[in-house]
């Protein structure tokens, strides 16, 4: 049996993640493909309540690297409970953010260092990454544009300018270090248009001998 392929997604919020997403599971239902959707943080009940601390308690101070260790134990948590088994089924795994969300927020923005963050990844995910990462690329001044109107704000939405500039910037050195694996996409094209490139992308991930 061929091991399912796992795909994430990445991009600043407000950059279309759950649009792209949810055309994309149509297209791979209509294709009769089988696969699982989840999310970090928050794929299993351990992550959901992990999340809760993270997005919810405003009131909360969280250091940098206390936040870098919450999301890497819903990660580890993730990966053994839900990603790993069900990719050996032959199922492929579509994840809103994976362990490059960690290098660019915790690594980067947050200073606690990519090479720690990158090596706590790693043995959170047993060592594996994903097959294909699509980065839908954005201004952040476009991004707050989209976000500003949201009822509720995550402590992340709330960054200044400066921080959502950062974490562009390192999804972008990240893609340039992984050409092979993490592909940009446009993300300030028509939702039809970046959900054409998106299904290219996946389909060739997809035909790939593993």
């Amino acid at each position: 049996m061929s091991r399912g392929r796992l795909i994430s997604f990445e991009g600043l919020d407000g950059a279309g993640k759950t649009t792209q997403i949810h055309l994309l599971e149509q297209w791979l239902t209509s294709q009769q493909i089988v696969y699982v959707h989840t999310r970090e943080p928050g794929g299993t009940p351990l992550g959901v309540e992990i999340r809760r601390l993270l997005f919810h308690h405003p009131e909360l101070v969280i250091t940098p690297l206390a936040e870098a260790f919450l999301f890497q134990a819903d990660r580890a948590q993730h990966f053994n409970t839900l990603v790993l088994p069900t990719l050996e089924t032959g199922t492929h795994v579509i994840t809103d953010r994976c362990f490059d969300s960690s290098i660019a927020y915790q690594g980067v923005a947050r200073g606690v260092g990519v090479e720690l963050v990158s090596y706590l990844s790693l043995l959170a995910t047993q060592g594996h990454a994903p097959d294909l990462t699509i980065f839908l690329d954005l201004d952040p001044a476009i991004v707050h544009e989209r976000t500003d109107g949201r009822a509720e704000h995550t402590r992340f939405d709330r960054e200044n300018a400066q921080f959502h500039q950062k974490l562009r910037e390192a999804f972008l050195k990240q893609a340039c270090t992984y050409p092979e694996r993490i592909k940009v996409v446009n993300a300030a094209q028509t939702p039809e248009r970046i959900h054409q490139e998106i299904v290219l992308l996946v389909a060739d991930v997809l035909s790939r001998e593993i």
